[in-house]
């Protein structure tokens, strides 16, 4: 074999190995280059939808769960809450919600999928305070008229048990329903719209 050939052996090889190694390295850069571009786990999650169980939820209870960052009120409502809903529309700014956010699949006197459970997302329409749960009859602070709701605290807004917003307060419009669905009886998924399972 002369010194040509074997010159040429070496250089195919250096040529086959460097090559190699070459398109390992792009490859170990472009891969998580390419992934950066997907968005991170945590935001991701941030808009994701988020499933809650509410079958320990007793009636005239409320538990709170996250979703986008937002507290999202879910109250498990009683008879007498229910039969109460209607008897103050006159104090109502939007007895009827005709403003405001909320899905058309959910009704206009409950403002939920099915009555007995309401789902809310936890903010005040005037500067974005989270109401309190406010589930009493007639207490002191807030009168004689007061058949239970949501009061935030910090400018006095005031909100029945189906988060429709009173005459004469700094909240211009009803607290807004999320967008929720049933996936069982006692199953909710909220950040996804839908109706009744």
């Amino acid at each position: 074999m002369s010194d040509n050939q074997v010159n040429q052996k070496r250089r195919r090889l250096l040529i086959g190995v460097t090559s190699a190694i070459g398109a390992v390295g792009v490859g170990g850069i472009a891969v998580p280059f390419i992934g950066s571009w997907s968005p991170s786990a945590r935001a991701r999650a941030a808009g994701a939808p988020v499933k809650a169980d509410i079958s320990k939820l007793e009636p005239g209870q409320m538990v709170i769960i996250e979703w986008r960052g937002k507290p999202v009120f879910v109250v498990r409502r009683t008879e007498e809450t229910l039969a109460n809903l209607t008897k103050r529309d006159d104090a109502l700014r939007d007895p009827n919600c005709e403003e405001g956010e909320q899905p058309e699949y959910v009704s206009k006197i409950h403002r939920s999928i099915k009555p007995e459970y309401l789902v809310l997302t936890g903010i005040c329409t005037h500067l974005g305070c989270s109401p309190k749960f406010r589930p009493e009859l007639a207490p002191e602070d807030l009168g004689e008229e007061w058949l239970g709701g949501f009061f935030c605290p910090c400018h006095g807004s005031r909100f029945d048990l189906a988060g429709r917003v009173f005459k004469g307060v700094p909240a211009p419009t009803n607290l807004t329903v999320p967008p929720y669905k049933y996936i069982s009886d006692t199953t909710i998924v909220i950040g996804v719209d839908g109706e009744e399972a």
